[in-house]
């Protein structure tokens, strides 16, 4: 069965696993999703990812991440969705939790978090939210 949105099943996958007190969650292999887990190590939601072969397909190992026996992710969901595409500038680009959350926005210059948009002038779609 192929999947409509690659990217709401990673996040999906990520809140699932968090959920049920999970150390790791696998999901398939994509360029997208690697950059997505990319901004997510680097803000501290995840503690890190690897690629693992399964059951003969390139997948991604996500280790999740926990403090004080609660999920670092309180919220993760989808904002752009393969029905409404949602875009923004630079300028407008949405706070979440008037910053102590990110954007992940996917731009010409790469899938970064908000800040590092902003710091970039950089605007595109606004992929998901995070705190």
């Amino acid at each position: 069965m192929a999947l409509t949105d690659p990217l709401g099943d990673l996040l999906t996958r990520i809140r699932n696993g968090q959920q049920a007190r999970k150390d790791s969650v696998v999901t398939p292999a994509s360029k997208l999703r690697a950059r997505v887990l990319d901004v997510l190590q680097r803000e501290g939601y995840i503690r890190g990812y690897r690629e693992e072969d399964v059951a003969g397909h390139a997948g991604l190992r996500i280790e999740l991440k926990y403090f004080e026996g609660q999920p670092a992710i309180k919220h993760i969901a989808r904002v752009s969705k393969p029905g409404r595409r949602v875009y923004s500038g630079s300028k407008e680009l949405p706070r979440v939790r008037n910053g102590l959350g990110i954007t992940i926005v996917s731009t010409p210059k790469g899938v970064l978090s908000d800040a590092e948009a902003r710091e970039q002038n950089a605007g595109g779609e606004v992929l998901a939210e995070v705190f």
